[in-house]
């Protein structure tokens, strides 16, 4: 913890706000430690006593905190800044020591530098919906003045919630394309696969369960076959991670039998084609989110 400082402050009460939380406190972090800026009177009241944590002000959050993580949506963080950035100007020699992390999508830490106090420190994290059941995945990058340290410390917060990785900030709009928009791609999915079980003459009842626990049970192996081979492994085994679920598909795909059928008609649907199109759209609207600010 950054000296002179003890609270992580988190700006907006909301879901991922809240996942935040609630993994920090599974993970250990004490009631005191943590604080939490919310506008709404009934959210604020459901929190303080769900939690038992101090629910505040702006001003009051940031005043204590050696981290502010602002999780609001991208069109109240310019509102926010402001009070984050008075608050800050406060604080005299300690603002330098503080570090902001920014959740909201498609603005950048330059944004965040040129409204804060010269020389703050700001990582910029996209995470995902997972989060909220711990199992979610990450990506952090740095804006100018974070330090390898701020963001060794910013990835312990979110490993509370599921994997952390880093990247240029470059990347983090496609982060956001694939494994921020991911779960809402798999759902759909899921959605597409009970309809067309009912279609098939199973019950909607039978065709979701089969389904959900078909989609799990898969992820589990390609977590599994993944995980085996570390990063920094021979180089045939991180080969073989990467390919894992061409691989894994080619397992249960006999020539000529049920499963090639279903994925012939998958792929002449466009399958790979349309995945790729909502990526680089969900990549699109993320930069032009940044456009304005």
């Amino acid at each position: 913890m950054l000296s002179g400082m003890a609270r992580i402050a988190i700006i907006g009460g909301g879901s991922i706000g809240e996942a935040l939380l609630e993994g920090l406190l599974s993970a250990g972090r004490q009631v005191k430690d943590l604080v939490v800026a919310e506008q709404d009177p009934a959210r604020a009241k459901y929190l303080s006593e769900k939690y038992s944590v101090l629910v505040t002000t702006v001003a009051d959050a940031v005043g204590t905190a050696a981290y502010v993580v602002v999780a609001v949506k991208p069109a109240d963080v310019e509102d926010v800044l402001g009070e984050i950035a008075a608050a800050a100007a406060q604080l005299e020699s300690n603002a330098a020591e503080q570090v902001v992390v920014t959740l909201a999508a498609g603005i950048t830490t330059a944004y965040y530098e040129n409204k804060l106090p010269a020389g703050s420190a700001v990582v910029r994290v996209m995470p995902n919906a997972p989060m909220k059941v711990r199992g979610g995945v990450s990506a952090l990058a740095s804006g100018r003045f974070a330090t390898d340290e701020h963001v060794k410390e910013v990835s312990t917060l979110f490993r509370a919630v599921g994997e952390v990785l880093t990247v240029d900030e470059a990347q983090i709009d496609a982060v956001t394309a694939v494994s921020g928009s991911g779960p809402a791609y798999f759902f759909l999915m899921v959605e597409a696969l009970v309809d067309a079980g009912v279609d098939a003459g199973l019950s909607r009842s039978v065709a979701t369960k089969l389904t959900m626990h078909t989609m799990a049970g898969s992820a589990a192996m390609l977590l599994d076959r993944h995980d085996a081979a570390p990063p920094d492994g021979d180089a045939e085994m991180v080969l073989a991670a990467d390919t894992a679920a061409a691989q894994l598909r080619a397992t249960i795909t006999s020539p000529g039998g049920t499963t090639a059928a279903g994925l012939r008609e998958l792929e002449r649907g466009g399958l790979r084609a349309a995945v790729a199109n909502a990526v680089n759209a969900a990549k699109q609207r993320s930069e032009r989110l940044g456009n304005y600010t």
